[in-house]
């Protein structure tokens, strides 16, 4: 009797453990459930996706906040100017995903699939459903290559490049650093940009390359953009136009890429003031700005405007229908110019936004509009060109921000990529506006 006393006793015991590790299993499996809502749901893992979900961590714990977001690599695209004019290593521009993500937040690795705004759900690729109290849609935009006619599968060939994709990026350099004599061709595509300076930074620095390496008497550089304008602020136009005629630069407005043959070293521009006349141009080497348009997944779904874009209201980065949606970044519908400057300023404002409305109150801080581009104007010179919706400068230092200067250059070059890592994308920098009621204290 006490053997089989013993051995029941033992058996129990089993039992009981065996039961204590089902029960921790259905615990488990509640808890991942459980993890399909999160307070804050941040779409992208951008600029402005790690940017907020860092900023929503701080504000509701970080078990309280997930970002949907594919890619492995998190890159920081501003220094892709440099890359293509062999001022920086491609290397440097990334880090892994996991690195930047803050720490405790949730990764779902895969891309949204469709949007639910009246359920407060989305869906992703996988087939996952994520619920929601709130939703921070920052999904950037596409690159649109294949709209271009000969592209692209046009890359394979020596002498085209692209600083937009880190693909092509590093052929910019080879180009440029192969350019023997003839045309080198920069075009502008006739769609909403990322970076609308980027195009012509390449451009300035090839000029300098070329001077540098005794080339410049054999090179022909051309701009071609379907604007009406070298830049959208007259203040900056105005002082670009003066370094190309000053750089015997040529300028051609109006003129929209439509097709590169890479084999022949040809690129087809159509006039747009001219309907149906197009003109064949030879190049030597040519960096290619592709069209860019919305995520495909905003295209069509209850989140976009008539164009495409997240409808968001300009002023506080909230959506006009969706009260608990919020929008920042590339991928939505304000109007200003898509750069990392306006990320910043944005975040500071959805910040606040969210704040307001967790308290119940109406949003107070509202979005100017502000965008900065540094305009590398050589390997040691740029202007900062910075400015609101209105097109209007709105400048954080007190020099004339449109004169070439070395500081700036050197800020682009040296200091934002310090203050995109460990600044912007910890949620501790909104933008310059504090510094610049600093700077300009005492003046009109």
């Amino acid at each position: 009797m006490t053997g089989q006393l013993h051995t029941q006793r033992l058996l129990s015991r089993q039992y009981r453990r065996v039961f204590s590790v089902i029960n921790s299993q259905i615990h488990t499996s509640s808890g991942l459930a459980a993890k399909d809502h999160y307070k804050f749901l941040v779409l992208g893992g951008g600029t402005g996706g790690i940017t907020m979900a860092a900023r929503m961590k701080r504000k509701v714990g970080a078990q309280n906040v997930a970002i949907v977001e594919p890619s492995e690599v998190h890159y920081y695209q501003p220094i892709w100017t440099l890359v293509g004019a062999g001022a920086k290593s491609v290397a440097s521009s990334g880090r892994s995903t996991a690195s930047v993500i803050p720490s405790g937040v949730t990764w779902v690795r895969s891309k949204v699939a469709e949007f639910d705004p009246r359920n407060n759900v989305v869906l992703t690729d996988s087939g996952k459903k994520i619920s929601y109290d709130y939703l921070i849609v920052a999904l950037g935009l596409e690159l649109h290559y294949e709209k271009i006619k000969g592209l692209p599968e046009g890359f394979d060939h020596p002498k085209i490049g692209s600083n937009y994709s880190v693909k092509t990026v590093e052929k910019t350099w080879i180009a440029l650093k192969n350019f023997k004599e003839g045309n080198a061709l920069f075009t502008f595509p006739n769609t909403p940009v990322k970076c609308g300076g980027a195009p012509q930074k390449i451009m300035y620095l090839s000029d300098a390359f070329l001077r540098k390496t005794g080339k410049r008497s054999k090179a022909n550089i051309i701009y071609n953009t379907p604007l009406p304008k070298l830049f959208g602020v007259k203040k900056y136009a105005d002082a670009l136009w003066e370094i190309v005629k000053k750089r015997d630069i040529n300028i051609n407005l109006r003129h929209n890429l439509i097709e590169v043959r890479a084999d022949k070293q040809e690129a087809i521009f159509e006039n747009l003031d001219k309907p149906g006349e197009t003109k064949v141009y030879k190049y030597e080497m040519i960096h290619v700005t592709p069209p860019m348009g919305p995520p495909a997944v905003l295209k069509g779904s209850s989140l976009d405007d008539a164009t495409g874009w997240l409808d968001v209201d300009k002023n506080t980065l909230q959506h006009k229908t969706y009260a608990n949606v919020f929008g920042i970044g590339d991928c939505t519908n304000l109007p200003t110019s898509k750069t990392a400057a306006a990320v910043a300023a944005q975040s500071a404002v959805l910040d606040r936004t969210v704040s307001q409305i967790l308290r119940k109150k109406t949003p107070d801080k509202m979005y100017d509009g502000y965008s900065s581009c540094p305009l590398v104007t050589s390997y040691n010179t740029a202007i900062l060109a910075e400015f609101d919706y209105d097109g209007q400068p709105l400048e954080t230092f007190p020099v004339d921000q449109s004169k070439e200067s070395r500081v700036m250059y050197h800020m682009k070059a040296d200091f934002m990529p310090i203050l995109y890592w460990h600044g912007l994308l910890k949620g501790f920098w909104g933008g310059p506006g504090p510094l610049r009621t600093i700077m300009h204290l005492g003046m009109k």
